[in-house]
C-alpha cells in the first residue's frame, strides 16, 4: 500500500464526497476502493475493519477511520484547515454543522419517491435561501474577508463551496440574492487545489444517477 490515504465507499458522492473535497483542497492525492456488491461490504464487516459496520472508511496514518465527521475533523486538523485556536475551531465547527444539515437534504434527495421529489426540492430551496445561505452572506459581509474564518481557507470554506455547487445543480439561480456568496464561489473555485478538483477527470463524483441509487440499495439492503 502506498502512503496515500485510501478511501472505501461506493463510486458516487454520498457521505464520502466531503472527504474527497477536503483532501483535494489540501492538495492530497488519494486512492479509492469502490464497493459494488453486498458481499464486498459484508466481508469488510466480517473482517472487523469497520468499527460500527458502516462506511465511509478512510485508511490514513495507520488508522482505519470511520464516521464522516471524525474523518473530516482529522483531515482538517492534519492539513491546517481547522483554525489556529479554539475559538476559530469552534466557529468552523458551527459553520460545518450547519452546512452538513443542508447537505443531508441533498444527500437524501435522489432516494425520494417520485411523488415527493418536487416537495423535497422546494424544501431544499427554502432552507438554502432562508436559513443557511443568509448566515454565510452575513458573515462575509460583516468581516469583509475572503474566507469564513481567519481570512484563511478552512474546512468550513470547502464544505460551503461544495454545498453551493450541489444546490446550484438543482436550483441554478439560488445565489441570485447573495452577492457575497457569488463572489465567494468565484474566489474559492479559483483556489488552485480546488480549481484542479473541479476539472474533468478529477476524483470528484457526478450527481447521483439511477445506477448509483440502485447500487446503494443493493449494497446496504435499504
Amino acid at each position: 500500500m502506498s502512503g496515500k490515504p485510501r478511501l472505501t465507499y461506493l463510486n458516487g458522492r454520498g457521505r464520502m464526497e466531503p472527504v474527497r473535497w477536503l483532501l483535494a483542497a489540501a492538495g492530497v492525492e488519494f486512492e479509492e476502493v469502490f464497493l459494488e456488491t453486498r458481499e464486498q461490504y459484508e466481508k469488510l464487516i466480517k473482517d472487523g475493519v469497520l468499527m460500527f459496520q458502516q462506511v465511509p472508511m478512510v485508511e490514513i496514518d495507520g488508522m482505519k477511520m470511520v464516521q464522516t465527521r471524525a474523518i473530516l475533523s482529522y483531515i482538517a486538523g492534519k492539513y491546517n484547515l481547522h483554525g489556529k485556536d479554539l475559538k476559530e475551531r469552534a466557529l468552523i465547527d458551527m459553520y460545518v454543522e450547519g452546512i452538513t444539515d443542508l447537505m443531508q437534504m441533498i444527500l437524501m434527495f435522489p432516494f425520494s419517491p417520485p411523488e415527493a421529489k418536487e416537495k423535497n426540492l422546494d424544501s431544499i430551496k427554502d432552507r438554502a435561501i432562508n436559513r443557511y445561505f443568509p448566515v454565510f452572506e452575513k458573515v462575509l459581509k460583516q468581516h469583509g474577508q475572503d474566507f469564513l474564518v481567519g481570512n484563511k481557507l478552512s474546512w468550513a470554506d470547502v464544505q460551503l463551496i461544495e454545498a453551493i455547487l450541489a444546490v446550484e445543480e438543482k436550483i441554478p439561480a439560488v445565489l441570485s440574492g447573495f452577492p457575497q456568496l457569488q463572489a465567494f464561489k468565484k474566489r474559492t473555485s479559483n483556489v488552485p487545489t480546488i480549481k484542479k478538483f473541479l476539472q474533468p477527470g478529477s476524483p470528484r463524483k457526478p450527481p447521483p444517477d439511477e445506477h448509483y441509487v440502485e447500487t446503494v440499495m443493493k449494497v446496504f439492503k435499504i
